[in-house]
């Protein structure tokens, strides 16, 4: 296992996050900072990564409006923010609730969002997430959906960002996701480069956009209640479609404040280790071990005062806006 680890593949990622730190970390840290440390939009902008991502010459931008799964259980504390996001960002044909039974306000905030734009579809399922993101799947109609997670929250023009991905051969395309405690300039640097390693070994569905057409006939198993993102993933794969995953479009992942201490992150561990972390992804061992590590970190007593951003880095911050 270690030899595995310690390989050349390793050591060059480590050289490209410490690179991408120099470069674009601290602008977007100052961009977070000047927003309101993370409690609103992430001004990103890193047209360099963007243009060696795009698949130039082909995107069509031919996306017309999706229909946007979201499951749901409990999940009050972060949904009104999440579905405002998506209506404000998406062309939405119907939003697809797949709820888990809640017993808290997750159900009265879908009924107003069907009250305001009459599109909503309520589904009910006491099933893992596999076989929920599977009865999702199978009540699109749209050529091109989304999934979306109940704490996530859109970036502004997330779709008009992830249009200029649309090509012929691309199957789906993911934005990074940023944890919304993540405030810390050093953690973020490393953060959003383990995390786009993450992507592409297992997948997300944070904010994922989908072509029906690479996941037609998919099988999700219904046992699945971790790691079914990357079942989709493989999936899409294997059907030779391209999986994009950028850093613009991106959202902010507003994880439970119940989440941040260490218990939870043991917790966590468990749960991918049982799910197979060790045989299935070796190579994320590393990667998760950086979450965990900040799982401890964000449970620790806060003793340094917050950064405030001045106004000439806030200005400076509005040059990497699109």
């Amino acid at each position: 296992m270690l030899r595995h680890l310690a390989t050349a593949e390793f050591w060059s990622s480590v050289w490209s996050a410490r690179r991408f730190s120099k470069i674009y970390g601290r602008n977007l840290y100052l961009c977070l900072k000047a927003e309101g440390i993370l409690n609103r939009w992430v001004a990103i902008d890193l047209k360099t990564l963007l243009k060696a991502q795009s698949p130039k010459g082909e995107a069509t931008g031919d996306v017309g409006k999706v229909d946007v799964v979201v499951l749901t259980k409990n999940s009050e504390e972060q949904l009104e923010r999440c579905l405002g996001a998506i209506y404000r960002n998406v062309p939405v044909n119907r939003l697809i609730i797949v709820d888990g039974y809640s017993t808290d306000r997750t159900l009265d905030i879908v009924r107003k969002f069907e009250k305001e734009y009459h599109n909503v579809l309520l589904i009910q399922d006491r099933g893992w997430r596999g076989q929920a993101r599977q009865i999702g799947i199978e009540h699109v109609e749209t050529e091109w959906f989304m999934f979306v997670d109940s704490d996530a929250e859109l970036c502004n023009g997330w779709f008009e960002k992830a249009k200029d991905f649309v090509a012929p051969g691309v199957g789906a395309l993911w934005g990074i996701e940023v944890w919304s405690v993540m405030t810390n300039s050093k953690f973020l640097r490393l953060f959003l480069q383990i995390t786009m390693s993450i992507f592409q070994t297992r997948g997300g569905t944070h904010d994922l956009l989908i072509r029906r057409e690479a996941v037609k006939e998919i099988k999700i198993p219904a046992s699945l209640h971790s790691y079914e993102d990357a079942y989709i993933k493989d999936w899409i794969d294997k059907k030779g479609y391209k999986v994009v995953a950028t850093y613009n479009p991106y959202c902010i992942h507003h994880r439970p404040l119940v989440v941040w201490n260490i218990k939870s992150g043991i917790n966590i561990a468990q749960s991918e280790i049982r799910a197979g972390l060790f045989y299935k992804y070796p190579k994320l061992f590393l990667s998760y071990g950086f979450y965990i590590a900040y799982f401890a970190y964000q449970s620790l007593p806060k003793t340094v005062l917050p950064f405030k951003a001045s106004k000439q880095e806030a200005v400076k911050c509005s040059s990497f806006r699109e």
